[in-house]
């Protein structure tokens, strides 16, 4: 049975309860991302070298895109809106916190694990074969940049039972709270020079957004009408938070080198979030009639199927894609980054690079998949937090530095080490006791 046809089965059988606006938005999330990092490539083959480049940066006008492509926001709420259907099915169940985070953690760190020890490999291969560390490192990092997004994602799912219990008990103003201390955090950034604190942000911004998706799931977010004031309102806060106040244009990286929206969050997120989240939710109910007819809804559900996989190795593709075109002399390279002709040839571009990972996608997306066997062990909460807790920090360098050259002696190792050993401890390595 093809992928299409097992996808339409499972589209078939889908509950009618099941909002499929939220899988859809995920969908739709993951592929703006991935698209929008291969826009922003701007490498440039001239005299026989390869000049790496930011569109945003050779074309600063073009930073106001990113208010379209940054839709991270939008995940985290979607992500919010599932933790909350999820919790709600666990306690039918009579499922604890750690059988909940158990099937949790096994469905985010699963394919995440296939992508880190792919680089590692490949890492011990060029170190080997007499390869520079800086190569291995410049490659290495390029490619695990998008896992940061799971870094700070795991510990949201990790907090999730409590700030929903939160959310349950003081509503929209545990929302306001949580965006409260990121506003303050941004403040002591910018204000009084306390950087520390703002990377606080990392958890205050996203908490907030996250919750906005608990809104969403108990229906409190308004008629759509209410929901269009709401996302003109967030244009407006961020309108103002660039034009009066320290906050750069772009919306996702660091153009000018000093200053960034991203690194670490800043509220202009949040506003960003809520003037794209309410023009979403405004048109839910006529996406969800459209999402009733069975080929969106299966192509949904494919997607859905592999969304990690696709996300987590969209820019591995790209590095081997350039890789190769710069052994063949600059192959497709050769284009001046914001020239007619550069833009003109972005549509082969995206496609090549989709030809590329769609098929690495089908071959590994069976590891997504595939489910926490039913009778498997659940390792105690405090474990599998602790273990989670290793994977995260571990994540978090690789995606600063990844493999090779670091600043400290064996830091990749370091971080290697401890995503494994954190799966380990938190049950996700068969075999480990």
């Amino acid at each position: 049975m093809s992928i299409w046809s097992q996808a339409k089965k499972m589209a078939a059988v889908t509950p009618d309860e099941r909002n499929r606006y939220v899988d859809f938005l995920r969908a739709v999330s993951i592929l703006v991302v991935v698209t929008g990092h291969w826009l922003v490539v701007a490498l440039y083959y001239h005299d026989g070298s390869l000049t790496p480049g930011n569109l945003m940066e050779v074309r600063p006008e073009t930073q106001w895109l990113t208010w379209l492509f940054q839709v991270m926001p939008i995940f985290f709420i979607v992500g919010g809106y599932a933790n909350a259907v999820s919790q709600e099915s666990a306690r039918r169940r009579g499922v604890g916190y750690a059988g909940w985070l158990a099937a949790r953690l096994h469905r985010l760190v699963t394919p995440l694990l296939a992508l880190i020890l792919g680089w590692a490999a490949l890492a011990a291969t060029f170190y080997f074969a007499g390869v520079s560390g800086d190569v291995t490192r410049l490659a290495s990092r390029a490619a695990l940049i998008p896992i940061w997004f799971l870094a700070i994602y795991i510990a949201v799912v990790m907090l999730a039972p409590a700030t929903y219990i939160v959310w349950r008990r003081w509503g929209f103003a545990s929302f306001w709270a949580f965006a409260a201390l990121g506003a303050l955090g941004d403040v002591a950034f910018f204000a009084l020079d306390l950087k520390w604190i703002g990377w606080s942000n990392y958890f205050w911004v996203w908490l907030s957004l996250h919750h906005l998706g608990y809104a969403w799931r108990d229906g409190r977010m308004g008629s759509p009408v209410r929901l269009i004031i709401y996302s003109a309102l967030g244009l407006l806060a961020l309108m103002l938070l660039m034009l009066k106040g320290p906050y750069p244009l772009a919306m996702v990286g660091s153009p000018d080198g000093t200053l960034s929206n991203t690194t670490p969050p800043k509220i202009t997120l949040l506003a960003l979030g809520i003037c794209q989240f309410g023009l979403l939710l405004a048109i839910e109910s006529p996406m969800r009639r459209m999402l009733s007819g069975l080929r969106l809804w299966a192509a949904t559900v494919l997607i859905n199927s592999m969304i990690m996989t696709l996300y987590l190795w969209h820019v591995t593709v790209l590095v081997i894609i350039v890789a190769l075109a710069y052994l063949a002399g600059g192959l497709g390279l050769g284009l001046e980054p914001g020239s007619l002709e550069w833009w003109l040839s972005r549509p082969i571009w995206i496609a090549l690079l989709y030809a590329v990972l769609l098929p690495v996608t089908f071959l590994l997306a069976p590891l997504e998949r595939r489910a926490r066997a039913v009778d498997a062990p659940v390792p105690a909460a405090a474990r599998q937090v602790g273990g989670a807790i290793l994977i995260c920090l571990g994540v978090a360098l690789l995606a600063l530095f990844g493999f090779g050259s670091s600043p400290l002696p064996g830091l990749d190792i370091a971080a290697f080490v401890a995503v494994i050993v954190g799966c380990g401890i938190s049950g996700l390595l068969p075999g480990f006791k």
